[in-house]
């Protein structure tokens, strides 16, 4: 995980990385098994092995360390550095490894079990849905924008609108068999079945966008 994700901001004394790391964890862990409602900070401070007091200090409220899980979670798979694109990285390289990080992410256990809980909470007016979608899915979508963009405007891609690019990019990748998973009637893409899929994803993608 980026170090910038563990470093403490406003002013006070410096925080724990190590404690921070815990404190996600145990978040995102209580989150899954118990829900929003039911996971308080007195127990993810326990989980965490830290006092209530130290967790505020580092998230000043449940919704925060909620946002705060699941951009750690997405930047477990795909860190900022792999939108940066390089000058000596071949685009086709740059994308693959994006298409491998994006896979690996909505295909873990942990990514399926949010996605879930959060379609139940639409259902039911929650905000937590707009939170998970700005943490989450949003930042990566507008990463990838940004990094089509560049791409474009280096004479690599043909493209008026990174947005939809990025939004066909994304999709290619998900394609049936996300949901399949996400309804319980498929088995996650893994291994040599994940590779092949990235690959393809990202040949039809060029294909559809290379000048």
């Amino acid at each position: 995980m980026p170090d910038k994700l563990l470093q403490p901001s406003g002013p006070g004394r410096p925080k724990d990385p190590a404690k921070r790391r815990a404190i996600l964890e145990a978040a995102k862990s209580l989150f899954l098994r118990n829900g929003y409602d039911g996971s308080s900070m007195d127990a993810i401070a326990a989980e965490a092995g830290v006092s209530k007091l130290t967790v505020y200090s580092h998230f000043t409220d449940k919704e925060t360390l909620f946002s705060a899980a699941i951009k750690a979670k997405c930047e477990e798979q795909l860190p900022e550095l792999l939108f940066e694109l390089p000058d000596n990285v071949p685009l086709e390289s740059q994308l693959l490894e994006i298409a491998r990080g994006f896979l690996a992410l909505v295909n873990s256990r942990e990514s399926v079990e949010m996605h879930r809980m959060m379609v139940n909470l639409a259902s039911q007016g929650s905000k937590l849905s707009q939170l998970f979608y700005e943490a989450g899915p949003k930042r990566v979508q507008e990463e990838m924008e940004v990094l089509l963009h560049k791409a474009a405007k280096r004479g690599l891609l043909s493209l008026d609108n990174p947005h939809l690019a990025a939004d066909h990019f994304f999709s290619l990748l998900k394609g049936g068999a996300h949901f399949r998973l996400l309804i319980g009637c498929g088995e996650p893409l893994e291994g040599e079945a994940a590779e092949h899929h990235a690959q393809d994803a990202v040949q039809l993608f060029l294909r559809a966008y290379r000048p």
